[in-house]
C-alpha cells in the first residue's frame, strides 16, 4: 500500500496566566498561523476527556490531512486551541473538578491573549463552554461552530447511561481514563465510524498528555444542564450533528437550533457520525462543513 506523507505545519506554544483565589493557574495555547494572507482566526475548544493538541493537532502518516489545525491553516486561516485547566500542558494543580463556567473563563483568557475577533468551534462539552463563553461575549465572536452539542439533556442515551456513576464523579475531582475508555467512546453508539487503527493512535495521543481528567464537565452534563440559554447567543452559529450521536437527541438539538435568533444560522446533520467528529472515517466531511461556515460570505442584502 502506497504511503501518504504528513504534512506537519510549524506551530507555536503560548503560556498564559490565570489569576485566581489560590494563586496563578498556567494555561496551554497552541497556535498555527495561516499559510498566506490570513481569512480569519479561529479557536477551537476541546471536550471533556482529551485536550487540545490529541483533538485538533492529531498527527498520524498514513492519514491526510489528519490535523484539523493544518487543513485550515493551510486554508489560510489563523489557528489556536487551548487545554483547558485540569488537561493536557496545562495546570492540574487546583482541587477544583473544572467546570463548564471554568472553561469558559478560560476562553475568556484565550481570546484576550489572540487580541482579534475570533471564530470558534467546540466539540461536546467544549460546545458549552463555547457557547457559554459567546452567551457572556458576543462582540468577541464572530462565528460559532457547536458540533456533539447537547442543551437540556432529555432523551440522551449516553447521558442516561452516564448518569448511573454521577454519586462517583461528585465525589472526586478527576477520573481515570486509559485506551479503553477511548475505545468506548467510538463503539457506544454506532460500530464502524472510526477505523481501529485511527482510534489506537488517538488514544496514544491523549494518555501521553492524560491518564485522568476533571470530572466537572460530566457532573454539569449530567445534573445542571440547560447551561446555556440559545436566545441569549445573537451570533452567526452552525450546530453539527452526527448521525449517530448518543450525547443529545435530535428534538434537543433541533429545539436549542430554534430558539437561536440568528437568522444566519446552519444545522447540519452529518452522515456516518457518531461522536468525537475529527476522528472518524467521514473527518474530511466534517472539514469541508465546518469550512463552508467559516469561510461563508457576508451576504450582501439583509432585508
Amino acid at each position: 500500500m502506497k504511503s501518504v506523507k504528513v504534512r506537519v505545519m510549524q506551530g507555536k506554544e503560548h503560556w498564559l496566566r490565570k489569576k485566581t483565589a489560590a494563586g496563578d493557574v498556567q494555561l496551554f495555547l497552541w497556535q498555527k498561523a495561516a499559510s498566506g494572507a490570513s481569512k480569519g482566526t479561529i479557536l477551537f475548544v476541546h471536550g471533556s476527556s482529551m485536550a487540545a493538541q490529541p483533538t485538533f493537532d492529531f498527527q498520524m502518516q498514513g492519514r491526510p490531512h489528519s490535523s484539523v489545525m493544518d487543513w485550515f491553516a493551510e486554508r489560510g486561516f489563523d489557528t489556536w486551541a487551548v487545554d483547558m485547566e485540569g488537561y493536557g500542558r496545562s495546570d492540574k494543580k487546583r482541587p477544583i473538578n473544572c467546570d463548564i463556567a471554568n472553561g469558559a473563563d478560560d476562553i475568556a483568557l484565550a481570546v484576550q491573549h489572540i487580541g482579534k475577533k475570533v471564530m470558534m468551534y467546540g466539540i461536546s462539552s467544549g460546545a458549552l463552554r463555547a457557547a457559554l463563553y459567546t452567551q457572556r461575549h458576543p462582540d468577541k465572536v464572530a462565528r460559532l461552530a457547536l458540533d456533539a452539542m447537547v442543551w437540556t439533556g432529555e432523551g440522551s442515551p449516553t447521558l442516561a447511561e452516564r448518569k448511573k456513576k454521577l454519586p462517583e464523579f461528585q465525589a472526586k475531582n478527576r477520573r481515570p481514563i486509559d485506551r479503553a475508555f477511548v475505545r468506548s467512546i467510538f463503539s457506544r453508539d454506532h460500530a464502524g465510524c472510526a477505523d481501529e487503527a485511527t482510534v489506537e493512535a488517538f488514544a496514544t495521543a491523549i494518555l501521553a498528555l492524560d491518564d485522568s481528567v476533571p470530572t466537572g464537565t460530566y457532573v454539569d452534563m449530567c445534573s445542571k444542564l440547560p447551561l446555556v440559554d440559545p436566545a441569549k447567543i445573537p451570533v452567526p452559529t452552525l450546530v453539527m450533528r452526527g448521525e449517530y450521536d448518543g450525547i443529545a437527541s435530535f428534538e434537543d438539538v433541533v429545539a436549542f437550533f430554534q430558539r437561536l435568533p440568528s437568522t444566519d444560522k446552519q444545522l447540519a446533520v452529518m452522515k456516518g457520525i457518531s461522536h468525537a467528529s475529527f476522528q472518524q472515517k467521514n473527518y474530511l466531511m466534517v472539514y469541508h462543513i465546518l469550512h463552508s461556515f467559516f469561510a461563508q460570505p457576508e451576504p450582501a442584502f439583509r432585508g
